[in-house]
Parts: C-alpha cells; structure tokens; sequence
C-alpha cells in the first residue's frame, strides 16, 4: 500500500517536529514538508501535493481559516484541523468544518504532550486520505424495483432522526438549513463530535437556519421544528414521555454519542412513524438501527456516494438492504419535506 503523503503546518517550531515525529512512527504515513505560517503552505502546495494537510487554526500571516478557504476554492485537498479546546478555538474549528475541513483534532490541555492525541491524529489522516470532495449532483436512487422517493401520501411522520460523522457538519448544514421554519416534527441527530464543540456546531447552525436548532438538554421535551444536537461525550436517547435521555454509558462500536442508540431508543416509544437519515461518516453506527427502523415500517434515506466525503456509513446501511432512497445530499430535504 502507498504511503500517505502528509504536510505539517504549524507556527511552532516544537509542534511541528512533535507532530512529524508522531506520524513518523507508522510507516503508512510519510511527512513530506512542514510549513512555518500559511502564506508559506499555500507556496508549497503546488508544488508537492501532498495527500492530506494537518493545519494549526491560530498562525500569523494567513490563520488557518484562511488557509483552508483557498485550499478549498482550488483543487481541494483533505485537510485535519489541530483546534483548541477554547470557546474561540470551537467556534472557529466548526467554522473550518463548514468550510470543507474533513475533521479536527483537539491539542491537549495545558500540561499534556502531544503524543495523548497522537493515535488520534494519525487515524484522522489515514481517514481524510480517503475523502472525496464533489458537488455533483444526480437524481435520487431507488434499491428497490419499485420504491419510490416522491410522496409516501399514508406515512404518519412523528420525528426525523439523523446521523453523521465524518463530513457530517457540512452536510447536516445543507439538510437543516432548507427545513421551514413551521417543519412539524421534531428533529433529532448524532454527529459524531468531541465534548466541547457541539456547543459552538449547534449555534452556528441556529444562526443559518430557518427551524430553531440547539445543543440537546437532559430531560427537555421534543418541540417540532426544532433539531437537538446530541452533546459530545453523551448519548442520546428518547424516553417514553418524548424527553431527552443523557447519558454516559458506555461508548457503542468505540463511538458516543451513537447513532445506534439514539434511533433504535426512538424506535421504542415511535415506532415506524420515523425517518431516519444516515449522512457521511466512517464506520458503520446507524446501520443496524436503520435495519430495524425499516422492518417496523419506517423511512429511510443515505446520503449517496458522489456528494460523501467517506461512504462507509451510508454504505452500511445499504449493505443490510436498509434504505428506502439513496440520494444527493441537495435532494434530502425535500424529500424529508415531502414525507413529513
């Protein structure tokens, strides 16, 4: 297998030899070129195309912010944020997803070494190696011989539930951004997102959008036309009396917030008037509550493999025959328009 070929940017000095060393460690992975401030990455580019870049959001010259728009304005190339776990450094690391980031490492806390993220950092590169970037956009797919992806006109919706991972944020944005404010049920979703971030995603999105959208709260009560945001670090789930159920039992396939068990707690007190999305993501949480959603006589839709970034959660779930329509990330809010 091909090494892949990295670039470190970062203003210091130290950070940039602690990073090389840290990927140095595995053979799969090869720094190529370290990079002092943006001005002097964008310089490089050209003329080494690395394959993916680790890039510092707080630089002189250029920040990384800007770095990472002219990155994406050209030929894209999979870039894995290092942020700070600061108020700032939040908003500004969600602010990088949406610009096409394809994930983020936070540094460690004062009085921590690198190496603490180091396995991290170095699973996040192997992943944005396989990013793909495309706006193409092409018309729903149907599995089956005759489903269909317009109106399902005896379909009783009573929530829409969601899950995203890698490349989630962007997407997640596309689809909630073109709800109407008066959408009529409850909207709930799982981005696989560290602890002190999905705050600052939250908000950002509640700024963009028509319906209300917030970082979910223990016990509160699902309102339609709102998206609750399952916090980092907690899994989501729905109890009887539609309140949301925070908690920190035990990740589920190495994730928590899971995907998994959010749905498959929706299922419990909803049943089969849900619809359940799968977006872009590494992995396979989703998949198996996908399955169950559509033996019960729920909806299901994944987003297609031309606008992912990485397929592998859409894919799981098509995999167990567990989805209704397969579609361009443009088309999922209407066909969720459509259906509820």
């Amino acid at each position: 297998m091909s090494r892949i070929r990295v670039m470190v940017v970062d203003d210091s000095a130290f950070m940039r030899r602690v990073i090389s060393d840290i990927l140095s460690e595995s053979e799969d992975l090869h720094v190529i070129a370290t990079a002092r401030d943006g001005r002097d990455a964008l310089s490089k580019l050209e003329k080494l195309k690395p394959d993916v870049i680790t890039l510092d959001l707080e630089m002189p010259v250029l920040n990384g912010l800007e770095v990472l728009k002219e990155i994406m304005s050209g030929k894209p190339i999979p870039v894995v944020m290092l942020s700070s776990h600061t108020h700032h450094g939040s908003r500004a690391t969600i602010d990088a997803l949406a610009l096409g980031a394809v994930d983020f490492v936070a540094k460690p806390a004062p009085g921590k070494e690198m190496t603490s993220v180091g396995e991290d950092l170095k699973r996040k590169i192997r992943m944005a190696a396989r990013a793909t970037f495309s706006s193409q956009s092409k018309k729903p797919q149907q599995p089956g011989n005759d489903s269909q992806a317009a109106v399902h006109p005896k379909f009783q919706c009573a929530l829409v539930a969601i899950g995203a991972s890698t490349g989630g944020p962007g997407a997640l944005e596309k689809v909630l951004t073109a709800l109407p404010a008066d959408f009529p049920v409850p909207v709930i979703v799982t981005q696989h997102m560290p602890a002190g971030f999905t705050g600052a995603f939250a908000d950002r999105l509640d700024s963009l959008c028509k319906i209300k959208v917030k970082e979910a709260k223990h016990g509160e009560k699902l309102q339609k036309g709102t998206a609750y945001i399952a916090p980092g670090g907690f899994h989501m789930e729905i109890n009887n009396d539609a309140r949301i159920d925070l908690n920190q039992n035990p990740p589920v396939e190495h994730v928590r917030p899971s995907v998994n068990v959010m749905l498959a707690s929706a299922i419990k007190v909803y049943g089969g008037k849900i619809i359940g999305v799968i977006l872009t993501g590494m992995g396979k949480d989703g998949a198996d509550a996908m399955a169950a959603l559509k033996k019960c006589g729920g909806k299901t839709v994944v987003q297609d493999e031309t606008t992912s970034v990485i397929f592998s959660m859409p894919k799981a779930v098509i995999e167990r025959n567990a989805a209704d329509v397969i579609a361009p990330i443009q088309e999922i809010a209407d066909i969720l328009i459509q259906w509820v």
